[in-house]
Formats: structure tokens, sequence, C-alpha cells
């Protein structure tokens, strides 16, 4: 019941990543979360920045009238060393009254000795005002403040005689039609805020939509990869972060395509070689169990033949293994190593195969062709091109190796005097499996994974193989180019 209930677990799980996201949670909300919270910044700034800036310009206006009038005042009053309400009276009476200001005018003890107020006239009483204490000490004081929409103002200086405080003037403003001016600014600013909102929600959701558009098909193609369809492709427009993204999702997309080809390619091949040999081994099988009357000469024929089929299985496993490893597997530690060195030791190995197939075998060496690698890597690639040099030979043939150092690179070239390979065929001879004659290939026991093997080890360690006809007559050239280490021992 365990493994039954962790299988459909398992098999519900893409269905639940696969299922659409709450719009809360989406891409799209956050950009639209994170524009609209500019927009309400903006919107608040613009709704209190302007009115603070209108209002500290009216407030400063207003006290600088203010305090100026009661300088005006406190001068024309400073005329004898005393102040008394009779010659206060006197001297409000020139003065120009102003609509709109409330008037006080104490002694030095504070005293109200005039107040121009006629609906709360507080005349004889005293004036506990803050502005008025401050005048009274010497001092020009200004207030303002907006309330129960009005714009109050506030402002007193001190009546002065021979540097001698004689009393203080105090003014009062009160304005409703300068606080209507703020109120209606206040009240269209508002206005255009809730219209810009209204915009900017409409807005918002569009962009979000059209940036979030190239996310969400990206997201769908990635699933759509995912389930193998690795054909699918997503159109890149604009030159954009995204724009790039789509296409290094197409490249890669390209790049998945390519290597399972290949892998579909390889497993139907690997499946081909494997079955060719064990179909033999069980045919020659069955021949010696089914036939009671087989002579011992004709079982030790069938059985050698067994032998070779599970030599020729045992090669293919072997290269299988060696293309798993470098398809796969981490590059070892490589050091210098002298490239001629591990050509002669291939060479002298490989010297009974050619005497056996009747072929002559040269090489040709040339000193400092060092190269950073492993000796068993570059042993499997010269073991592998001067092995395949003799086996598709001819009886009489030739095989020239020459290992060289030129520009920089350190090569080894095989060249062969053989059956050659046709032009058509010589983009194929390094794809895995590829034989250009089958026939000929079984016969000299390849497995048509031998090039291929070579040329992935030399690309492993910076290098390459290159194939063509030999320049000097029939048959076939290999070069192995490797960078060559240079005398500071760098490649």
């Amino acid at each position: 019941m365990g493994g039954t209930e962790a299988a459909a677990k398992t098999a519900k799980e893409p269905a639940v990543r696969e299922a659409r996201l709450p719009f809360w949670r989406s891409i799209q909300a956050k950009y639209a979360l994170t524009y609209l919270l500019v927009v309400v910044t903006i919107l608040l700034v613009m709704n209190t920045y302007p009115l603070l800036m209108v209002e500290n310009m009216v407030f400063s206006s207003k006290e600088s009238t203010l305090k100026r009038q009661a300088l005006v005042i406190g001068s024309a009053l400073a005329v004898s060393e005393t102040l008394t309400r009779e010659s206060v009276e006197q001297t409000m009476a020139v003065l120009e009254q102003v609509q709109g200001t409330r008037v006080l005018i104490t002694d030095a003890s504070g005293l109200i000795l005039y107040d121009s107020s006629t609906l709360d006239n507080r005349l004889g009483d005293y004036a506990l005002i803050p502005e008025v204490v401050a005048a009274l000490r010497g001092k020009d004081v200004a207030r303002s403040e907006y309330r129960e929409r009005a714009i109050r103002c506030r402002a007193a200086a001190p009546v002065m005689y021979n540097g001698q405080t004689l009393g203080a003037v105090y003014l009062y403003e009160y304005d409703g039609e300068q606080a209507q001016v703020l109120l209606s600014i206040q009240s269209n600013l508002r206005y255009v805020s809730m219209v810009i909102c209204a915009a900017a929600l409409v807005l918002v959701f569009l962009l979000s939509k059209a940036l979030t558009r190239s996310t969400g098909l990206l997201l769908s193609a990635i699933r759509r990869v995912r389930k193998g369809e690795y054909s699918h492709r997503v159109e890149s427009r604009g030159r954009d972060e995204m724009a790039q993204l789509a296409d290094e999702f197409n490249q890669l997309t390209d790049r998945l395509q390519t290597t399972e080809e290949a892998r579909r390619r390889f497993v139907s091949d690997a499946s081909h070689e494997l079955k060719t040999p064990l179909a033999s081994i069980r045919l020659l099988t069955d021949s010696i169990l089914q036939n009671d009357r087989v002579d011992m000469g004709t079982v030790r024929e069938f059985v050698s033949d067994i032998g070779e089929e599970a030599d020729r299985l045992t090669r293919i496993s072997e290269h299988l293994l060696a293309l798993t490893r470098l398809d796969a597997g981490p590059v070892r530690q490589r050091e210098p190593v002298e490239l001629g060195q591990v050509v002669e030791k291939v060479a002298h190995l490989l010297t009974p195969v050619a005497r056996a197939n009747q072929v002559e075998l040269k090489t040709r060496v040339e000193p400092a062709c060092a190269l950073l690698a492993t000796e068993d890597d570059l042993y499997q690639v010269a073991f592998n091109l001067i092995e395949n040099a003799i086996k598709y030979n001819q009886p009489g043939g030739r095989v020239d190796v020459t290992v060289r150092h030129l520009g920089g690179k350190a090569s080894l070239v095989v060249c062969d005097t053989g059956v050659g390979i046709p032009a058509e065929d010589m983009p194929k001879i390094f794809d895995r499996f590829y034989r250009v004659d089958k026939a000929r290939s079984r016969a000299a026991g390849g497995t048509g994974l031998g090039l291929s093997i070579a040329r992935d080890t030399a690309r492993l360690h910076g290098g390459d193989i290159k194939a063509g006809p030999n320049p000097a007559g029939k048959g076939a050239r290999f070069e192995a180019e490797f960078p060559a280490l240079t005398e500071e021992g760098r490649p």
C-alpha cells in the first residue's frame, strides 16, 4: 500500500506544479502592486507637498505683513515716555486701519489700552497672550495656523522709547478667503488624483500583463519541453532581457533536441550491434544442442565462432563504457606527456598486427612534442588511428605515422594506402556506430566506435581530429592536433 500511495503521489505532482497560480502570487500581481505603490506615493506627495508649500508661502506673507504693520504702529506710538489710553486712541485715529485685522495695544504691564474689536472689546483687561508677553520682552514675533476653515495669523511688536519698552502692539487677522483658496486647491488635487489613480489602475493592469506575457509564454514552453516536445520554440521579440532569455531557451532546446536524437540513435545502434553477435551465439548454440550427431570438429568450430562473437561483445561493451566515461566523467589529472613516446609504444605493439596483415608500418617522430593530457588517453587516440589504418589497408600496403610540432600544435598524422573513404561518407565517419563498409568492418572486428572515441578523447584535452584523403595517392589521412606545451610549460 505504501508503494502504491507513493507512486500515486509522484504521478500527481506534475499536475500540482502545473496548476494555475493564484493571481496574488503571480509575477503580474507583484508588478501591479509595485506600480500601484509608486503611483500612490507620487499622489501622496502631490497632495501634500504643493499644499504645504502654498500654505507656507501664505503664512510667511501674512506674518511679514502683520509684523511690518505692528512695527509701524509701534513706531508711531513711541513719541513720549508713557502710553496712555488717550494718546493711543489719538495715534490710532490718525493711522489707517487694516480691514479684517484686530489691533490690541497694551502698556508695559500688559493692560489693554486699545482694542479695535467691536464685538469682543477687552479694553481694561490684561492681555495674557504669548505674543504680547514676548513683545513686552522686546521681541518681534509672529505665528500663523489653519483652523476651522480659516487662516489665523498673529503678530506682536514692542513699543520702544530710548531703549525702554513702553508697551506692545498685537495684531490678529482672521482670513477665510485665503483658506477657501487652499481648500479649492486641495479639492482640485484630490479630483486630479482620483482621475490619475483610475487611469493608473488600467495602465498598471495592461503594463503588468504585457510584461508578464513573455514570462507566461516561456513557462508554457518549458512545460512543453519537459513533456518531451524538444522541437518547441519560443518567438523572440525585441532586444530586452526577455528576448535574450527566449534566445537562450531556443538554443537550449536545440541542444536538447540534438542530444535526444543522438541518444535515441545511439541506443538504437547499440541495440542493433549487440543483437547481431547475440543472435549469432544463439544460432551456434542451438545448432550444437539440436544436432545429436554433430562431430567434435564441428563443435570446436562452432565454439570458436562463439568465442569470436563473445570477444566482439566484449569490445563493444568496452567501447560503450569508454564513451560513457567521456560523456559524463570528469577530466582526469593531466600532466605533460611526450606524444612521440606514446606513439612509439603503440607502433611497437601494433607491428605484429601490421606484419600479419602484410602492411608496412613506418614512424617518424620529431622531438619536443609535449602536451598536457593523460598518457592513457593519448595511447587510446594513437591506437585507434593506427589500428584502423592497418585493418582497413590492403596486403602490400603502407602506413606512415608522423609526430610533429607545427604552429604551436603537437600533431599526430596517420596516412595509409588502403581503400580510402568516399567523399560522401567523410562527414559521418566520426558518428557513433557508423561504418563505410559494414561487411568489411565486421570482418575486421570493428564496432564503429573507435573513431568517435578517438575524437571525443582528443576534444577532451583541447584537441581535435581531422580526416581526408591521402595526398600521396589512394587511402586516407587522419590528423590529431593538440595544444603543445611551450618552453615555460604552458599550452
